[in-house]
């Protein structure tokens, strides 16, 4: 637990410190652009991310597999200095820790806040909005959403802003109501 508290700490500062650099250079939109195309692949890649967090893999394989991935996303030159960085320090397992500070950082520099939904099923534009419309309402800012579909919630939804969970998903209500009957 406390490596993974130690881990967390550490991916922030690298936001942070990229961050900085993107607001001295006047890149923030660019590097958050690239940094949201990586968490893309990431999730949608088993072997990057495998490449990332594997201690089977060299700081030499990583920093050449993240090159071919920057360079094949057209990634902007801060990004690709930031990677190179990551790679060398033998700390490219913390880049999607990295990538969500520095979502963090950009969302409150904007004045919105970043919100994941989780899903059974992929939501319609207009239940987008609907939930978009509720967190404007219940946060007091305008939210950010990123959606993700998890058929194990069953149905209903889990909201994450920041270090808040919502979990209105059909399996938490059931597995409540199974707790309730073994009490009983």
């Amino acid at each position: 637990m406390a490596d993974d508290i130690k881990a967390t700490d550490a991916g922030q500062r690298y936001a942070k410190a990229l961050f900085d650099l993107a607001d001295d250079s006047g890149a923030i939109p660019a590097v958050e652009a690239d940094l949201k195309s990586l968490k893309a692949m990431l999730s949608e890649s088993k072997d990057l991310a495998r490449l990332m967090s594997s201690p089977a893999f060299s700081s030499e394989d990583r920093a050449k597999g993240l090159t071919a991935v920057a360079e094949r996303a057209k990634l902007s030159p801060l990004t690709r200095k930031f990677l190179g960085l990551l790679a060398a320090n033998g700390r490219a397992a913390l880049l999607q820790s990295a990538i969500a500070g520095f979502l963090a950082l950009s969302a409150k520099r904007r004045g919105v806040v970043a919100a994941e939904v989780t899903t059974a099923i992929a939501l319609t534009p207009a239940q987008q909005k609907g939930v978009a419309a509720a967190l404007r309402t219940a946060l007091g800012k305008d939210p950010e959403l990123s959606t993700r579909v998890d058929p194990a919630i069953l149905g209903g939804m889990k909201v994450r802003v920041g270090s808040r969970l919502f979990d209105a998903s059909l399996k938490s209500r059931l597995d409540s109501l199974k707790f309730a009957l073994k009490r009983a």
